[in-house]
Order: C-alpha cells, then sequence, then structure tokens
C-alpha cells in the first residue's frame, strides 16, 4: 500500500519544491518508488508531459528526481498567469480556458474530484507519493473550496510537515503564528516542521528549533542549511530568477542579455548559459536600458502582445534596434520569436480582446494566434551546421512569412523557425534549444566564439540532484519523515483509478 506525505509552506518560494525534488532523489537511492505531486500550482514555467499534456516545471524536475517520466497527474491542476488578474486554467495536462481570480474561487472546488483521481493513479503506482502544498498553509482566508492545502490533505487524508525559510527571517513566528491561526482539524494534519535555508553556524538555532517544538507541539525533523547546488536547478517562480543573474562579466566573457517581460514563460531555456563557464548572463528589469551585448534573448512569454507592449514601455525596442544595427545577434524563443516578426494578429481573443499588433519587425514573419496548443517534445538538427538539438514546444499559433525560408532548425523531416537575411537574427519555437551541449556550442560559436564545454545540461541537473540528496541526508531525518507517511485510504487512491498493474512505470 503506498504512503503519503505533504509538505506545506508558511509562504511562497520557502523552498518547498527543492526540499521535495531532494527527498524523492534520497528515498529513490534507498530504493523505494516515489512519484511527486502538487494538487494545483500557479507558473509560466511549464513542460510538456509524457503523455501529451503540460505541468509545472518544478513537477517534471521532481519526476526526473525520481528517475520516471512527468506525467499530467503529478500537477493536475496548472494555472499559467495572464494578467494580474486572470490565468489560462489546465486540468490534467489541457487547457479549460482563462478565468479571473475571483471566479476561479468558485471553480476549485468542482475541481477536487480531478485532484483526487490524479492522486489515486500516483498511488497505484509508487511506494511513496510527495505531495506539495501551494502558497502558504495560513491562507484561512481561502480555506473554503481549499484544493492545494489543508482542503487536499484533509480530503486525502495525508499528514503534513511544515517548511519555514530563516533566509528571509522571522522564521519562528511564521511557523507558530501559522499554528495559531488554523482550526484544531488542520492544525492536528501537522507532524512536523522542517527549517530550511539555515545560513552560518545551525547551532545558533538549536534554541529556535526547541522553542518552535514546544509551542506548536510538532516534531522538528531537520533544520537544512544553504545548499549550493539548488543553483544549478531551473527556477519556479520568474521572481527567482534575479537572484540568479550573473556578477559582472570577466574580459573574455560573452555577454548575454535578457530583457525580463512580465509574463515571461519557460525561462528555464536560460538556465544552460547561466551554468556556461565565458558565458556573463544578464537580466534586466523594467526602468533600465538594454546593456551593450553579444546576444539578446527575448524568452517566452504567456502573453506576447502584452509584453511586446511593455518591451516598447521600457524602450527596449529602441535598445533592440540599435544592437542590430551594432551587429549583435538576437533569438527569440516562442513568444520571443513571435515578437520579432512584422505582425501579431488574436482575431480570437486568446490573450486578450481581439485585436493586431505591429511586431518589431526584425524578422519577415507574420503570427496568427489561435488554434490548439501545440504541447509536443521533439529532436532534430540545427541549420545549416547539422548538430543534433532537442527540446519541445508549448504554444498557440501559427508563424509564416519570408525568413522562415531560412529555417533555424529542421525538426523532424520539416524547416523549423526562421532567420533574417543577414544571419544574425533568429526564432524558433523550440523550447530546450540550448540544453545539448554541442547544440549550445554551435549557437554560441555562430556569436562570438565562446568554446563551451559541451556539457549536456541535463548532466548538471543530474549532478545537483544527487548533491541535494546527500545534504538532505546529513540534515534531515528521513527515517523519521518515512514514519510520519500514512497509509493511502481506499476512497483517495481508488477515485478514477485504473492503473492497478503500471507500478513503477510512470506511465
Amino acid at each position: 500500500m503506498a504512503r503519503a506525505l505533504m509538505l506545506q509552506g508558511t509562504g511562497s518560494s520557502v523552498g518547498k519544491s527543492t526540499l521535495v525534488a531532494g527527498l524523492a532523489r534520497a528515498f529513490t537511492r534507498r530504493g523505494l518508488t516515489v512519484r511527486p505531486f502538487k494538487p494545483q500550482n500557479m507558473s509560466n514555467n511549464a513542460a510538456v508531459t509524457a503523455d501529451g499534456g503540460e505541468i509545472g516545471r518544478a513537477q517534471a524536475l521532481q519526476a526526473l528526481a525520481c528517475r520516471t517520466v512527468p506525467v499530467v497527474d503529478m500537477n493536475p491542476v496548472l494555472l499559467k498567469p495572464q494578467s494580474e488578474v486572470g490565468a489560462q486554467l489546465v486540468v490534467r495536462g489541457r487547457a479549460r480556458g482563462t478565468v479571473r481570480a475571483r471566479d476561479y474561487q468558485a471553480i476549485k472546488p468542482g475541481l477536487m474530484p480531478d485532484v483526487l483521481s490524479a492522486f489515486g493513479t500516483l498511488c497505484d503506482q509508487a511506494d511513496l507519493v510527495l505531495v506539495e502544498g501551494a502558497g502558504s498553509a495560513s491562507e484561512v482566508n481561502l480555506r473554503s473550496g481549499d484544493i492545494a492545502n489543508m482542503g487536499f490533505a484533509q480530503a486525502a487524508d495525508v499528514d503534513v510537515v511544515l517548511v519555514g525559510d530563516i533566509d528571509r527571517g522571522g522564521v519562528i513566528a511564521s511557523l507558530v503564528g501559522t499554528a495559531r491561526v488554523l482550526d484544531d482539524a488542520d492544525r492536528a494534519r501537522i507532524k512536523g516542521f522542517v527549517v530550511n535555508r539555515m545560513r552560518g553556524d545551525p547551532t545558533l538555532f538549536a534554541e529556535g528549533m526547541r522553542l518552535i517544538a514546544r509551542h506548536t507541539g510538532w516534531q522538528p525533523l531537520g533544520l537544512v542549511p544553504h545548499c549550493a547546488a539548488v543553483s544549478a536547478l531551473p527556477a519556479e517562480d520568474a521572481a527567482d530568477l534575479c537572484d540568479q543573474s550573473a556578477g559582472p562579466p570577466g574580459a573574455r566573457d560573452m555577454v548575454v542579455v535578457v530583457p525580463l517581460m512580465p509574463m515571461i514563460a519557460n525561462f528555464d531555456d536560460l538556465d544552460p548559459l547561466r551554468s556556461e563557464p565565458g558565458v556573463s548572463l544578464r537580466l534586466v528589469v523594467a526602468g533600465e536600458a538594454l546593456p551593450v551585448a553579444d546576444l539578446v534573448i527575448l524568452p517566452g512569454s504567456k502573453s506576447t502582445i502584452a509584453d511586446l507592449m511593455f518591451l516598447r514601455e521600457q524602450g527596449w525596442d529602441i535598445d533592440l534596434a540599435a544592437h542590430v544595427r551594432r551587429g549583435g545577434h538576437v533569438l527569440g524563443i516562442c513568444g520571443g520569436y513571435q515578437m520579432l516578426g512584422t505582425h501579431i494578429a488574436d482575431p480570437d481573443g486568446i490573450e486578450g480582446p481581439p485585436g493586431a499588433v505591429d511586431g518589431l519587425g526584425l524578422l519577415q514573419v507574420d503570427t496568427v494566434l489561435g488554434g490548439d496548443k501545440c504541447l509536443t517534445t521533439m529532436t532534430g538538427t540545427l541549420w545549416p551546421d547539422n548538430v543534433p538539438v532537442s527540446g519541445y514546444e508549448i504554444h498557440m499559433g501559427r508563424t509564416t512569412g519570408a525568413d522562415t525560408s531560412r529555417p533555424f532548425a529542421w525538426i523532424e523531416g520539416r524547416p523549423e523557425g526562421a532567420v533574417a537575411a543577414n544571419g544574425r537574427v533568429a526564432g524558433t519555437y523550440l523550447h530546450g534549444v540550448f540544453g545539448k551541449g554541442s547544440a549550445r556550442s554551435s549557437l554560441l560559436k555562430r556569436v562570438g566564439g565562446v568554446v563551451c564545454d559541451g556539457t549536456d545540461h541535463d548532466e548538471r541537473v543530474e549532478a545537483a540532484l544527487d548533491a541535494l540528496a546527500d545534504h538532505l541526508e546529513a540534515h534531515v531525518d528521513l527515517d523519521a519523515l518515512v514514519a510520519l507517511a500514512r497509509p493511502v485510504r481506499d476512497r483517495a487512491a481508488g477515485v478514477g483509478s485504473s492503473t492497478a498493474g503500471s507500478r513503477g512505470t510512470g506511465t
């Protein structure tokens, strides 16, 4: 019988996703069949799954930590923000339209059957399911109809470990305060706590751990020091990106600049560059000009037209035109590719009110948004180098025009993307294009002759997961965590389950 344990947080970005990934790898190395699960996620950093849907990138990473393939059941409800008050709703890997935040509060209780069904499917495959909550466990104002934290824990009869982040300060108050605001039944679900991201001498917080335990009655399960290996793992939230930007470039570094737009999506495309010796990755925020660079990357976007308007408001279109006149290179990925064209039309109001806008005019292509969302993994070769490349597409819309006669790549026998006549501006729908070492080497050599180390980024991520697992083995009581994981009751495991014979396959 599968066991399950849920990690919830005192707030967003306290390290829940990373802890689940590290624990998943640690328990997998102990011989357990482990599966990750997050009932509800909000992120524009998404991944295409083996079964043809999409989930949050963090759950795809956690699947990798479990040494299995990502499937839609690992994140049955995904919200992809398109504005300050609205998001695309994805259920079991498929888009169901756009919802406003207030309307979603009424919709979400009806999603619990999907959540429990997905959870049950994973339980049929696993010895241990590690569940990740969303945001803060103390958001009692949103408790009614909750499917992400205590609402799920109660419905699935799963106990909870609460995570606090000491690096942001006030961790004692955060943990004890959470205990105070929860009602009796929800508070009883929490059996232990972990304090994350300790810097300095951990013995200085020994009394803090005792205070938290005394005021809450919860079992202290670990004080986790800051782990440097985490920097090699993809960020879940765009707010974390600036913390990972590189320092001042060295004399021989290639400078790669990325304008940071509000609806940036699939930004883990940048991770291989951040880890590449000889490359200085600069993320430019609102109010700053684009600095002199070798390469400017326009990344993916969940709201292409709105982000293009933001880009123009910052004056980055003028900076970009000057960059090209100086002989600089530009690469647009997905939404960034669409922005580089001459025209973007949204006749069906996919991203907002129906309409059309002029693009940046750096590529002779036009885009029409609409149609079914493309969700697929793929392999091919960069053109004209004939170097192997792989990745995935996750977009809506069709791009055509004269510059597509010079493709960026050949993917499964068809031309993909576009390159300008000057050879210095290119666009592609292929996410993950820098992941393979050979492809990254080829692309950077075109820009400035940087010699890459040739390491596939997946190898770096695997090494980081193992280092994180080692770290947690040393600082978290893993035996106590397993003991706290309760057998899953039939009412949770049986809802909608149809894979009793697929234990351990991940499909």
